[in-house]
């Protein structure tokens, strides 16, 4: 790559200037276009770095983050130990985009991302392993509900949160026969545990995650029922007009309800 084109996308992706920055990712798309992705890695660092922007701050980057991901996930295959690498990135918003690209890469990161979980202890990348588990729309990802389902019971409740929503997210790309029954089971006796959490928000997750397994088939009749009770008992429509207090759970039990 000619180094006046580098250093030129280097100043627009640089820029305070949303149109500038806009134009450095075009820049780059044509860059890669010329040269092919395997000859492009040193633009990965460049593109990257727009992870590391805040769309809370700026809502009107959140577009440009979302075109960096895509870029990015256009690169190829070579780019998915890099990601895994950048989990360590030590920024949230930073560890969510790369999660995210992991996910939209698809199947190919599901190997990675479980040999990277399981050679690291630091919770926090565990949790942003398991985000992006969940993002990947493949039926392939099956291969990752053994460690979804230990880490929900993780004493890490960041992990667990991640974990449990991931359940449900799995479901969705998994076929009923493929989960195999014990584990199915295991699954659901794992989402029951976790609605009584202490957090409302894993609570609410882990009714969601049922509302999935009965909207994907991976319930059976007796389950339904079950989990039809629970959501009742949560909305405080059953005899007991017990609900639960917060409204988070109770919106995800109507939801749930809607799946059966």
């Amino acid at each position: 790559m000619p180094e006046d084109t580098y250093f030129t996308i280097r100043k627009l992706l640089a820029s305070t200037r949303i149109e500038d920055v806009r134009r450095g990712l075009e820049l780059v798309e044509r860059e890669i276009a010329r040269v092919g992705s395997a000859e492009a890695r040193e633009l990965f660092e460049v593109v990257s770095s727009l992870f590391y922007l805040d769309p809370l701050e700026q809502p009107s980057l959140a577009p440009i983050v979302d075109e960096a991901i895509t870029l990015v996930v256009g690169f190829g295959h070579w780019v998915i130990p890099a990601l895994v690498e950048k989990l360590d990135a030590g920024d949230f918003k930073a560890q969510f985009a790369v999660a995210t690209a992991l996910g939209r890469i698809g199947a190919d990161a599901i190997e990675p991302l479980l040999g990277a979980y399981a050679r690291t202890e630091d919770e926090e990348r565990r949790v942003f392993i398991l985000y992006a588990l969940g993002k990947i729309k493949s039926p392939k990802v099956v291969a990752a509900v053994p460690v979804v389902l230990s880490a929900a019971s993780s004493p890490h409740t960041e992990a667990r949160d991640t974990a449990t929503r991931a359940l449900g997210k799995l479901a969705e790309s998994i076929e009923p026969a493929d989960l195999g029954d014990e584990v199915r089971r295991a699954v659901v006796a794992r989402l029951r545990e976790n609605l009584g959490d202490a957090s409302s928000a894993i609570r609410a997750k882990a009714v969601r995650s049922l509302g999935k397994l009965a909207k994907f088939g991976h319930m059976t009749a007796e389950e339904r029922g079950e989990l039809r009770t629970i959501c009742e008992r949560f909305l405080g429509t059953d005899e007991a007009y017990d609900w639960d207090r917060a409204y988070v759970v109770r919106r995800e039990a109507e939801e749930a309800l809607h799946n059966l």
